[in-house]
């Protein structure tokens, strides 16, 4: 049997409200909310994040997150505290460096870049 890849087309993240997540990570990618259904709305980065609304808490540490950067990751790390995220401890191993940071519910993501 021939393997079929599996493509990632979207992350969902589990919310209290989404409409305020989407508006963080929209500011945060640069990237337009390009659907809109009230209880679950996605941002169109690659892939896309989608945002759905849950009742219940979340139950602790996440399991997976987010990981992104850029070419200057202190200047990133303080847009994104300017979006109300929250910037929790900077790690480091040869090579490279990365910033554990929360978003506006508590999920964790990290913002890195390689070390000159």
């Amino acid at each position: 049997m021939t393997a079929v890849p599996f493509s990632v087309r979207m992350i969902t993240i589990d919310c209290r409200d989404p409409s305020r997540l989407a508006a963080f990570w929209s500011a945060a990618t640069g990237c337009p909310v390009v659907a809109d259904y009230g209880g679950f709305i996605m941002v169109g980065s690659t892939p896309a994040l989608g945002f759905q609304q849950v009742s219940e808490p979340a139950p602790g540490k996440n399991r997976v997150h987010i990981d992104g950067g850029g070419a200057d990751r202190e200047a990133l790390v303080a847009r994104l505290r300017d979006l109300g995220a929250v910037e929790h401890e900077t790690r480091s191993v040869p090579g490279l460096t990365w910033t554990v940071m929360a978003d506006p519910e508590g999920n964790l993501f990290c913002v890195g870049n390689p070390q000159d």
